[in-house]
């Protein structure tokens, strides 16, 4: 068995990029190993981190690529600020190896590990690459990639298929008990509409708007809105027999597992994130993918998980027939089984066990060598 190593993930700015590094974090604390986690100053990674007080973490700085003059002028001055604190920090970590998860807080410590000849590993969990992984591809050992997916410049014997990491916590609740813990009727149906950690003002206009003709069918709604667009409310709306039942919006979920499980139906984005917990939770789902998401790769996820029979997608552009899609879903108990049960056969392949074991297995050769051969210890404190 390989002795207990450190290693730095790079995983800020978004929950899709967050949350699998929490899960590898965990298995590999599991596994006897520490890992720090490198995430952004935003507001998402500040709330997702607050449950997992066990798991070390380091907020390095950087921020998005943008073309205006001052967004570039902010982007290249984090970048290299970024570079300054990677160096420092993987010359004091000595760690065995560097996992990028991709967004605009992976490349300064990439670039710094290949200088510094630490392995460096890079996963992709949508299935258009992002620009981080295919900028950053050359220089990792390993990129792990969707299934049929391929990223140009990377040798073939460098790729591996791996799904993406699911956090421990993330599994199916009994249905029941989910609804009781979000105040929601245990009888008929739920609806839950996510736009991902940043939410969608689209998702949650329409439904505003269509709130109380979903309420007239027996629909339930609960819409988790982000943290920037509204302030947590919610309301009653007539159902088909006079009961009220519940609208709810509410900025930020953090339990989502029990969300998803309480859900007879998900309206979401496309994010390759929302989709795979959605697989682990067995909950359909109709995907509006993100119409301006880079290179619109969240087009090219939504496809893919309709292809595999976990539910159907509706264009950002087609709001109008949104509601007739739903009703026809959520009142189709076949259909919904039918999803679920896709969904079960989705989930049979263990992600986490494929990198750990490779992970593993690619620096068990130099496992005695104390990290990269560039790397020396310093004990000046990473500021």
């Amino acid at each position: 068995m390989i002795k207990a190593r450190r290693f730095l993930i790079s995983c800020g700015g978004t929950g899709g990029h967050l949350s699998p590094g929490i899960a590898l974090a965990e298995r590999l604390a599991a596994r006897g190993h520490r890992a720090t986690l490198l995430i952004s100053n935003k507001k998402v990674d500040t709330t997702l981190i607050a449950k997992y007080p066990e798991l070390a973490f380091e907020r390095i700085p950087g921020a998005p690529l943008a073309w205006s003059p001052a967004e570039f002028v902010r982007f290249v001055v984090s970048q290299v600020r970024g570079l300054r604190f990677a160096w420092r920090l993987v010359r004091l970590e000595r760690p065995a190896a560097i996992v990028g998860f991709g967004g605009f807080t992976t490349a300064s410590v990439i670039l710094v590990g290949a200088v510094l000849r630490v392995p460096v590993l890079l996963h992709e969990a949508n299935r258009v690459p992002g620009r981080a992984i295919r900028l950053l591809g050359p220089l990792a050992r390993r990129v792990y990639l969707p299934e049929g997916v391929s990223v140009g410049g990377v040798k073939a014997e460098r790729l591996r298929a791996a799904g993406l990491p699911v956090r421990a916590e993330i599994r199916r609740h009994e249905p029941a008990a989910a609804r009781a813990s979000f105040g929601l009727r245990e009888e008929g149906k739920v609806l839950v509409v996510l736009g991902g950690s940043q939410g969608a003002g689209s998702l949650n206009a329409w439904a505003e708007r269509e709130a109380e003709r979903l309420a007239a069918a027996g629909v339930q709604v609960y819409v988790v809105t982000g943290p920037a667009k509204e302030a947590g409310r919610s309301r009653q709306a007539a159902g088909p027999d006079g009961e009220e039942l519940q609208v709810v919006f509410s900025p930020f979920c953090d339990r989502m597992a029990e969300l998803m499980s309480a859900a007879d139906l998900v309206v979401s984005r496309a994010g390759a994130g929302t989709i795979a917990e959605l697989v682990r939770c067995e909950t359909p789902a109709i995907l509006v993918p993100y119409p301006h998401a880079a290179d619109n790769h969240q087009a090219a996820n939504a496809e893919y998980f309709a292809r595999q029979g976990g539910g159907v997608v509706v264009a950002d552009d087609a709001a109008a027939g949104m509601t007739e899609a739903v009703l026809a879903a959520i009142g189709d108990g076949a259909r919904l089984a039918e999803w679920r049960g896709n969904l079960r056969r989705m989930d049979r392949a263990d992600a986490l066990a494929v990198v750990l074991d490779d992970l593993e297995a690619l620096i068990a050769p130099t496992a005695s060598s104390g990290g990269g051969k560039g790397v020396r210890r310093e004990e000046a404190r990473v500021a």
